[in-house]
């Protein structure tokens, strides 16, 4: 089989479940910790080294202090050129928060741009 091709730009939308990530650790640790894992995750998803994570999804994980991180989050990660022609990296990911009501029955979707 060829080796897969990825897209320069897609959009996907992702739960992640944050309490599985930050299971067992210190109290003063648990909200830098969220912020590494989401992290962490949208490398792995998007396979890009450069993740930009927005301010809204920083105060969202944030919002209880340090020690009471929500259990769940709703992320949009966008995987974009790089505009910058010295950077590194010729794309980056960028994670927004995305505001739900409840977790219940989300699964992963590719968000399709019209413009």
């Amino acid at each position: 089989m060829a080796p897969k091709v990825k897209q320069d730009i897609v959009t996907r939308d992702f739960t992640i479940h944050l309490s599985k990530r930050i299971h067992k650790m210190q109290f003063k640790r648990r909200a830098p910790r969220a912020v590494k894992e989401i992290r962490i995750f949208a490398q792995k998803a998007m396979q890009t080294e450069d993740v930009r994570i927005d301010s809204a999804l920083n105060k969202y994980v944030w919002k209880c202090g340090v020690k009471n991180v929500p259990t769940r989050v709703r992320v949009r990660l966008s995987r974009k050129r790089n505009e910058d022609e010295d950077a590194k990296h010729p794309l980056y990911t960028w994670a927004q928060l995305l505001e739900v009501d409840s977790f219940k029955s989300l699964q992963t979707e590719t968000v399709i741009d019209t413009a």
